[in-house]
């Protein structure tokens, strides 16, 4: 059967951005071009996507917005169609994930506008997949904030990542430097975890985190100083305690870049990150023992801006997406985990995120 995937994108005017939607595709074969089978316009900025477990639901939060989207699946086709939408009682939600144990969406708030307050926010789920208009419930950030004159003026909370177990919350805030932690209850309240909390490196700018499988350590990549950092998890408090720091980048680049997504190898022995600005894939092998982190290596995206990148089910392949060159990137990865060059498997406007069906 052909696998489905959906890719969201920037559609706006104030981004320069290209994209016209959210794009179904059917990517068959696995290792040649995707074809568009639908394309949802008229949506603002779908730029990250998540799947409910049932695979019956598409849920994305609108960049610049206040507002998160539902669509449920057709079956057979992938094909979607908008069904709900609710407000996230905040501006510019950048990142969604469901709560693996109960029916709530829970979202990231990026920036501050006006009254209201950048941070995070829950939202009901229904058992037909709708979401309850309002949230059940809005955490508004505050804190010390870092010494980027530009990128960190106020709490930047960039996502919201469940552990392993689901029990804890794990919110990179750019802003602050900071990697918070929270626990969600069934009815979606927040509960912060103060001793939890991790500080990351002054003017570093916290983005994305990835929990490793075996639950014992997490990676960070830290947007504004390009930097990777590992940490230890405890699974009883969900503690973060960082033990390591790397760049990135090659030490051959000498220009400006910025960090942007992390993700771990399907068996969990390598660390993936993207460069914005290098325009390149950083490669790490994890010790199993230990947790540290190697440099492997560093691989073109075959594009300029490597805003996100998702690995394909099976973990023989990375997909980039490039969103200043507009195009989606199949990197094949080679037996010593490090990705290959690859080819373009589709062309499309702006794509900020990959989410396989």
């Amino acid at each position: 059967m052909p696998r489905i995937v959906y890719v969201g994108c920037r559609t706006s005017r104030e981004r320069n951005a290209k994209g016209d939607g959210i794009g179904v595709y059917r990517a068959d074969p696995p290792g040649g071009g995707w074809q568009r089978i639908q394309l949802l316009g008229d949506l603002v900025n779908p730029s990250y996507l998540t799947l409910n477990a049932a695979g019956t639901m598409l849920y994305t939060v609108h960049g610049d917005g206040s507002e998160v989207s539902g669509f449920r699946i057709e079956r057979d086709s992938g094909r979607l169609t908008k069904v709900t939408r609710a407000t996230t009682g905040g501006r510019n939600p950048v990142h969604l994930v469901i709560h693996p144990h109960h029916p709530v969406l829970l979202v990231a708030n990026h920036v501050v506008s006006g009254d209201v307050r950048s941070g995070i926010a829950s939202i009901g789920i229904r058992p037909d997949g709708t979401l309850t208009p309002q949230p059940l419930d809005i955490v508004a950030f505050d804190g010390k904030v870092g010494p980027h004159r530009v990128e960190q003026p106020f709490p930047k909370p960039h996502q919201i990542e469940p552990d392993r177990a689901g029990g804890f919350f794990a919110v990179p805030d750019k802003g602050c430097d900071r990697v918070d932690v929270y626990t969600v209850d069934a009815g979606g309240k927040f509960a912060a975890v103060e001793k939890a909390a991790a500080v990351a490196r002054e003017g570093s700018g916290p983005r994305h985190i990835a929990y490793h499988p075996g639950g014992r350590f997490a990676y960070a990549i830290n947007e504004l100083d390009s930097t990777v950092t590992a940490y230890a998890v405890n699974g009883a408090s969900g503690a973060l305690a960082p033990f390591q720091i790397l760049s990135s980048l090659p030490d051959s680049f000498t220009g400006n870049s910025r960090g942007a997504e992390i993700a771990l190898s399907t068996n969990g022995r390598f660390v993936y990150a993207s460069n914005r600005g290098d325009d390149s894939i950083a490669t790490f092998e994890i010790d199993a023992r230990t947790g540290r982190l190697t440099a492997r290596g560093w691989t073109a995206t075959g594009g300029r801006t490597p805003r996100f990148f998702a690995i394909a089910p099976g973990g023989q392949a990375l997909f980039v997406a490039n969103e200043e060159s507009h195009n989606i990137v199949r990197l094949p990865i080679g037996a010593d985990g490090v990705p290959k060059a690859g080819a373009v498997v589709a062309e499309t406007g702006s794509p900020t995120c990959i989410l396989f069906a």
